[in-house]
C-alpha cells in the first residue's frame, strides 16, 4: 500500500481521537484540548433583531451557525460527528413540540443540521420545580463505541439515549416515547425519524425522593462503564430541606441505569440551596477518587467503587472533605452565619478539577445576583479526612464567586470569577501572573487550545488570551448574545454557543 493511500485512512481516525465527548474534555474535567491550527477571531455574521435570523454574509472563520431557542447555559459536546448541545423551544423546529419544553439538540458536525432532538415537558409546580423558559442546562456525554448519550434533565431524572436517534429504530427497554414527549395525562406525539431514542430512564424524584429547586443542574461524569450524576437535591422556596436524606450524588450503571452507589455524607442536610456542581474524576495513588463539590460549601472526595453501607445500601465511601469556605465565614462567637451575606458562607457551584494530584475549585453564588466575595482553592488530594488544613496547598481570596471551572496546562491556571475578571496563577503556589476585566460577568470557563485560552462573558465577547503568564491579548470576537456556557474545541473547530446560536469556528483555508 502507498504511504499516501496508508495517511489517507489515517487520518480520520486520528481526526476522531480530537473529540470533546463530555463536559471538560475528559473525566478529569480539564478543559484543555491537544487541538492545533485555532483561529485566534471570527467575525460571525449579523443576527437580524426582528426576525432573529443570521446573515452569514461577510463572516470570517465561520463555517456554519445551528439556530437554538434564547438560552443555552449547557456547555456543547462533540463526538461520534454529532455536536449535542441544551437549549429552549423559544425557535421551535418541530411544529408537534410547543409551547415552554426542554430540549437537546443533536446536530451533524459538518454542516450543523439537526438529526434529532430530545424533547422534555416542563414539571408542574411552576418555576420553583423548573424554571420556565430556561431549557435543558446540562451537557451530556458521548460514548462513541456504545452508540450512547447520557444526559440529566429538568425533569431531574437521567437518561441514556441512543446517538443515532430513531433512524435506526426504537432500541432498548423504555418504549413509551411517545407518552415522554407529550407529558403525562397528554395525549401522545407519534415518534418521528428526528426524535431521540430513550434506551433506559432513571427518576431521581421517584427511586430517590429528591426535590430539585428552581432546575435541575448538572452534567454526568462517565467513568468506563459507570455514570456519576449530581441530583440537584435542594431546599424549597421556604428555605426548608423536604429530603435531607436523598443523596446529593450518585452512581449509576451505563449500561441499564441501574443504582450502583450513593454518597452518605449528609450533603443535603447541610445544603444552602441546592446541589448543581458536576462531578469530576482522578486517580491518586492507586486510589480512584470522585471529586465532587456540595452544595453545603465543601468539596469532597469519594471512592469511586461503591462499597456496601452499613445498612446494606451500596454507598460511595468518603474519603476526604474540604471547606472551600474562608476561615471564619461558618461561626461568629460559636453561632453559625447566615447565608447569603458577604461574611457568610457559599456552596460550590463550579466543576472542580483534577490536575497531578490536586484539586482546584472555588465557592460561587447564583450569578445572576450581585458577586460577592470569593475563594479559589488548590487542594491536595492524597489526603484523608477533615483535610481543609492538612490538604491546603494554597488560596486566593481577592476575587469574587465563581461559577468557573479552571483550565490548567503545565504550572499555568487560568480561570474567572462572576465579577467579570480572568485570571492567570501558578498552579502550584497560586502566585498571580496577571488580572484582567472582561467588561461582562462570566458565567462559563475557559478553553485551554493551541497556544491560547479562549474566555466567553454575557457581553457576547470571546477574548483570546495566550497561554503565557504574560499577559497578552490576541484577538476578540463580538458575538450576537451572551455568552453562558463554555467553548470547546474538536476536530480542529472550536464550538461556541451564544443565547441564540451555535457557531463553528475554525481557520478558513
Amino acid at each position: 500500500m502507498k504511504r499516501s493511500a496508508l495517511l489517507m485512512m489515517l487520518v480520520p481516525l486520528l481526526a476522531r481521537g480530537a473529540d470533546w465527548p463530555q463536559w471538560g474534555h475528559d473525566p478529569s474535567r480539564n478543559p484543555v484540548s491537544e487541538q492545533r491550527g485555532l483561529p485566534v477571531d471570527c467575525e460571525p455574521g449579523k443576527v437580524d433583531d426582528t426576525s432573529g435570523k443570521l446573515d452569514l454574509t461577510g463572516a470570517r472563520n465561520t463555517r456554519w451557525a445551528a439556530r437554538m431557542g434564547d438560552h443555552v447555559y449547557g456547555n456543547p459536546v462533540v463526538a461520534g460527528g454529532k455536536v449535542l448541545v441544551g437549549t429552549n423551544n423559544e425557535s421551535p423546529r418541530d411544529p408537534r413540540i410547543k409551547g415552554d419544553y426542554s430540549l437537546l439538540l443533536c446536530l451533524d458536525e459538518a454542516t450543523g443540521k439537526l438529526d434529532w432532538q430530545l424533547s422534555c415537558p416542563k414539571l408542574l409546580g411552576g418555576n420553583n420545580a423548573d424554571w420556565s423558559g430556561v431549557g435543558l442546562c446540562s451537557s451530556p456525554a458521548i460514548d462513541v463505541a456504545a452508540g450512547r448519550v447520557y444526559v440529566v434533565t429538568n425533569r431531574c431524572e437521567v437518561l441514556c439515549l441512543d446517538l443515532k436517534g430513531q433512524s435506526n429504530g426504537n432500541d432498548g427497554p423504555f418504549q413509551d416515547e411517545a407518552q415522554y414527549m407529550a407529558g403525562p395525562g397528554k395525549p401522545p406525539i407519534p415518534v418521528g425519524p428526528t426524535d431521540a431514542d430513550i434506551i433506559w430512564r432513571y427518576d431521581m424524584r421517584d427511586e430517590l425522593g429528591v426535590y430539585a429547586f428552581y432546575q435541575t443542574a448538572s452534567s454526568v461524569l462517565l467513568v468506563g462503564d459507570k455514570l456519576y450524576a449530581t441530583t440537584s437535591n435542594s431546599r424549597d422556596w421556604s428555605g426548608h430541606i423536604p429530603m435531607p436524606d436523598a443523596p446529593a450524588l450518585i452512581c449509576l450503571d451505563a449500561k441499564t441505569g441501574k443504582l450502583l452507589g450513593q454518597e452518605a455524607s449528609g450533603i443535603s442536610s447541610r445544603t444552602f440551596v441546592s446541589n448543581w456542581s458536576s462531578p469530576a474524576y482522578g486517580k491518586v495513588g492507586n486510589q480512584d477518587q470522585v471529586i465532587f463539590g456540595g452544595g453545603d460549601g465543601w468539596v469532597y472526595g469519594f471512592a469511586a467503587q461503591p462499597s456496601p453501607g452499613g445498612d446494606g445500601t451500596p454507598i460511595l465511601k468518603e474519603l476526604w472533605r474540604f471547606d472551600a469556605n474562608p476561615p471564619g465565614h461558618r461561626l461568629k462567637d460559636g453561632k453559625p452565619i447566615k447565608y447569603g451575606g458577604d461574611d457568610g458562607p457559599r456552596e460550590v457551584l463550579a466543576t472542580p478539577v483534577f490536575h497531578d494530584g490536586k484539586v482546584y475549585a472555588a465557592i460561587g453564588k447564583n450569578p445572576d445576583d450581585s458577586a460577592g466575595p470569593g475563594l479559589f482553592s488548590c487542594i491536595d488530594a492524597s489526603k484523608t479526612g477533615d483535610i481543609t488544613t492538612t490538604g491546603r496547598v494554597w488560596q486566593y481570596d481577592k476575587c469574587s464567586t465563581s461559577s468557573a471551572s479552571p483550565a490548567i496546562v503545565g504550572d499555568l491556571m487560568f480561570t474567572a470569577d462572576s465579577g467579570g475578571f480572568a485570571y492567570c496563577f501558578d498552579a502550584n503556589t497560586g502566585a498571580l501572573h496577571w488580572k484582567h476585566d472582561m467588561e461582562g460577568k462570566v458565567w462559563g470557563s475557559p478553553l485551554a487550545a493551541d497556544g491560547k485560552v479562549y474566555l466567553g462573558s454575557d457581553g457576547g465577547t470571546l477574548v483570546t488570551f495566550a497561554l503565557s503568564k504574560e499577559k497578552k491579548i490576541l484577538g476578540n470576537s463580538m458575538f450576537d448574545g451572551e455568552i453562558l456556557s463554555s467553548p470547546v474545541a474538536a476536530n480542529g473547530t472550536i464550538f461556541v454557543a451564544t443565547s441564540r446560536y451555535v457557531y463553528a469556528i475554525s481557520e478558513k483555508k
